[in-house]
This record gives C-alpha cells, structure tokens and sequence, in this order.
C-alpha cells in the first residue's frame, strides 16, 4: 500500500519541478518585442519606403549612388540609434565606426552625382537586380526575433542591412560603367563582409537564450 502511494506522489513532485524549472526559463530567456514597436525596425521601414518611391534613371551609375546614399542614410540613423541606447561598447564602437565611413561615402556619392548625369544606353536590370536585394532584406528583417535590447537588434538587422548593401554593390561592379562607382562598391563589399562577420561574431558571444 505505501508502495503504491509512493509513485504518485513523486510523479507529482517531479510534475511541480518541471513546471517551476519551465518558469525559471521563460523569466530568464528569449524576451521578444513586436516589431512595430522596434525603433530600429522602423527605420528600416522609413528606408525601404523612400527607396521604393525612387524615380530610377536605369543608368546602373547613378541609380546604384542615388540608391546607396538613401541606403547609407538608413544605416546611419540606425547607428546613431544604437549610440543613444545601446550598452555594450563594443557594439556602439561599431555604430560611430560605421557612422564615419558612411557619412564619408555619402559625400563621394553625392559628388559623383552632381558631376555624372544619367546617361544611355539604359541598363533596366540594375534595378530589377537592386528591388529584389532590398525586398530579401525586408522579408529578412521580418524573420528576425527581436528583443527590444538595442545591442542586440541593432546587430541583427543591420547583418540584413549590410547584405543588401553588399548584393547592390556586386550588381554594380557587373553592370556599372563609371570608375568612380564601382570603386567604391569594391570598397563597400569589402568593409560591409568583415562588418557581417563581426556582428555574427558578437552575437554568437552575447545571445540572450
């Protein structure tokens, strides 16, 4: 008889265990924010939105500069977000490093776009290219669970952001016709890959779950 009471019992010992365990976890693990209420996720939105509304010349050149300044403009206002509300540093030494570059290649953009007007013959394909880069991002950006940590988040949408920006660049270099750009998209591909990396990096090393 105490024999056959005894199973019951710690069956329901081991049933109230696993339910206080599966508490303990919840409260300590992933916390997940709606994207609507995410600053980052709104800028995202912002820019994707203007560059949408873009009035593509289908000279690659300069539809690819007038595409990465909006591009650039997007990141940096993450970035800056990022600033005022991140806490790791290593994370916001990151935002002011991209910050800088941006701003830099926002200046040559707009240079060589006041110094080259849209010229034939007209290159449709940059663009179809170029909707589709952004349209992967923004279905990736939706796949992302965030977190409302701005280290975090930050790190995760601007992996999208910078792979976008990178899928662009190499469009460039294959369609483009003008030196000035194409340089600077080798320079973009070239800085944005080690960028991924070390937000992949940082986010291996510092999940939440």
């Amino acid at each position: 008889m105490l024999r056959s009471l005894r199973l019951p019992l710690l069956a329901c010992l081991f049933a109230v265990g696993a339910l206080a365990s599966c508490s303990k976890d919840e409260a300590d693990g992933l916390k997940v924010q709606a994207h609507n209420d995410n600053a980052f996720m709104t800028i995202m939105h912002d820019m994707s939105k203007e560059m949408d509304m873009m009035t593509a010349t289908m000279d690659p050149d300069v539809d690819y500069a007038k595409m990465m300044v909006m591009h650039h403009t997007g990141a940096i206002k993450m970035a800056q977000k990022e600033l005022s509300a991140g806490d790791n540093a290593a994370m916001k030494a990151i935002a002011q490093r991209m910050i800088t570059a941006q701003q830099a290649e926002i200046t040559q953009f707009n240079a060589f776009l006041t110094s080259h007007p849209a010229h034939a013959p007209m290159v449709m394909e940059f663009m179809d290219r170029a909707m589709m880069a952004m349209e992967t991002m923004d279905k990736n950006n939706d796949l992302r669970v965030l977190t409302g940590d701005a280290d975090q988040d930050f790190a995760q949408l601007m992996i999208d952001h910078h792979t976008s920006a990178i899928e662009m660049s190499e469009d460039e270099l294959e369609l483009g016709r003008e030196a000035t750009p194409k340089s600077m998209a080798r320079q973009i591909i070239t800085d944005q890959q080690m960028e991924v990396k070390e937000l992949q990096n940082w986010l291996l090393a510092n999940k939440s779950y």
